[in-house]
């Protein structure tokens, strides 16, 4: 049975996927609700939100994540991070599943990636789950009533928490498995509740298909001056550095939180909407995010409550710290209608420094900005996973290793020329520590942070004086109005200056050794920027 309003000419059967009991077309809100509780698959929240839980998937599964091998893309993937996996063994794990989804019922949406019509994709996602429909469909950009009439797809995602993936028939490494096939232009997913594979899946599809046409695809959020789209500035950073919380300054406009391309019109949002964590959200530091954890139609994912009254635990995370919320960008008052805007003025790359060594703001040369893009560093901090006892360094390049199917030196390489061709600024912003390392310094006041990139962003920070750290190379203000000049440069913070030196003299050859992968790929100006 057919349910919902879909295009009479492009269904599940005109796609060759026949024998499903009931397909739900493009249910809206209240709709997806009703049916995720009425299948056990969550419980009414505070507000109309969604509460659910992922089981044992509270994550990504990126060593589970497969690229099928084929003519027209076997020397553009960077297979030392997306491994291969035959056209065979794809087209069977296809029948199976197939196969495995006759009789049931499964929900469609189909929705847009790209804020820009220029390049924008319509994507079709194939879920077993009502609740995983609700949550993409928060994500992605939805077609108006009339667009869905005329509506195909340019890929179908087909996602099957319940099927289990065979390695030896699938050529998997376990019975979960994501294997993207950019020749079928399909996405088939098993054995994983976690909702993120749905959005990440298209993000790695547009990493792979955007810088042929020149567009930089970016794992960062933007936002932009209010009344002002030409005023624009991006945000890389990986989990914990605060890309959501600072991109989102009621100061601005937000354009999204965590996908956006570059393209020779400026910059747009990938996404609909916002998947933000909620572990140790705070009202008055975030007030508008905490309030989507209570507004209808928001999913919360993986976070404790109270069985009576529903109260979210924001701080307990027995079943993840991973635990988020997922709600439509226009939950967000000072969101952009549009999610577009100009050519970005600042690039801005957070880092949560651990070893409390970086500045709370350097100023970056393009050479720089991509040694430092293709590094990616930030640091894990002691008690965030089990058996981690000290700060560890870690190094995602591009800031999304897990979502780049090209090698990194071609996204770099996109962004330098962008950085050069449009005049960007480019600042290392470091939220982590200062004043020694995690367990004896202190985490970077917020306020000076909010000071430094306020200044960063309306311009007056290019006025006052910089020095050049000895460690990195980079230029770093001396002293900015509003912020403790002692914190601009981390070696005055330490009470003993010669555990600075040493520690940095660490973090410097860290940033070496990682680098050394890139030295064979690169210019020289980059491979001069280069620090160790």
């Amino acid at each position: 049975m057919t349910i919902g309003r879909v295009n009479p000419q492009f269904t599940l059967e005109d796609q060759g996927i026949g024998g499903i009991a009931n397909v739900y077309y493009n249910l809206q809100e209240p709709g997806l609700i009703e049916e995720a509780i009425k299948r056990g698959e969550g419980r009414l929240g505070k507000g109309g939100t969604l509460l659910v839980e992922t089981g044992k998937f509270t994550g990504r599964s990126p060593k589970d994540k497969f690229v099928v091998k084929t003519d027209s893309v076997a020397d553009k993937i960077w297979w030392e991070n997306n491994p291969p996996i035959s056209e065979d063994a794809f087209e069977t794990l296809y029948q199976d599943m197939l196969a495995h989804m006759q009789g049931g019922d499964y929900f469609v949406q189909d929705l847009t990636a790209g804020a820009d019509p220029a390049h924008a994709l319509n994507i079709r996602f194939v879920n077993e789950l009502a609740w995983h429909g609700l949550f993409i469909r928060h994500m992605m950009r939805r077609p108006t009533r009339e667009e869905l009439d005329n509506f195909s797809c340019d890929f179908t995602v087909i996602n099957c928490p319940t099927f289990k993936a065979d390695p030896a028939r699938h050529g998997c490494r376990t019975d979960t498995v994501i294997a993207l096939n950019f020749d079928r232009k399909m996405i088939l997913i098993a054995n994983t509740e976690y909702a993120g594979e749905n959005k990440k899946g298209i993000f790695t599809v547009l990493n792979y298909l955007l810088p042929e046409k020149g567009i930089m695809p970016m794992h960062c959020s933007a936002n932009h001056a209010h009344g002002n789209p030409v005023d624009s500035a991006v945000f890389f950073g990986l989990s914990g550095t605060g890309k959501t919380t600072l991109s989102a300054d009621p100061g601005r406009t937000l354009l999204g939180d965590d996908e956006h391309g570059w393209s020779d019109r400026g910059i747009f949002n990938f996404e609909g909407g916002c998947y933000a964590k909620t572990i140790s959200l705070n009202p008055e530091a975030e007030p508008e995010i905490f309030a989507t954890t209570h507004t209808f139609g928001t999913v919360i994912e993986n976070m404790v409550y109270d069985e009576e009254t529903r109260d979210l635990d924001f701080e307990d995370d027995s079943l993840t710290a991973n635990m988020r919320c997922a709600y439509p960008m226009s939950y967000i008052s000072n969101a952009s209608e549009s999610a577009m805007g100009g050519h970005p003025k600042n690039v801005v790359m957070l880092t949560c420094d651990a070893f409390g060594v970086l500045p709370p703001i350097a100023r970056l040369s393009p050479a720089q900005a991509m040694y430092h893009f293709l590094s990616g560093f930030t640091a894990k901090v002691a008690g965030t996973e089990r058996g981690l006892t000290e700060p560890t360094p870690t190094f995602s390049t591009c800031f999304g290793a897990p979502f780049m199917p090209r090698r990194p030196e071609e996204y770099g390489e996109l962004l330098r020329a962008k950085i050069a061709k449009h005049g960007a600024t480019c600042w290392l912003v470091n939220t982590g520590w200062t004043g020694g390392a995690h367990g004896t310094g202190s985490r970077m006041p917020i306020h000076a942070t909010r000071t430094l990139l306020t200044a960063a962003l309306d311009g007056s920070l290019a006025d006052v004086e910089f020095r050049k750290d000895p460690n990195f190379g980079f230029e770093v203000p001396v002293a900015v109005p509003g912020v403790d000049s002692s914190l601009l440069n981390p070696r005055e913070t330490w009470g003993d200056p010669s555990a600075y030196d040493a520690a940095a003299k660490n973090l410097v050859q860290m940033f070496a050794d990682n680098f050394e992968q890139y030295v064979p790929y690169i210019d020289d100006d980059v491979k001069a920027a280069a620090i160790g």
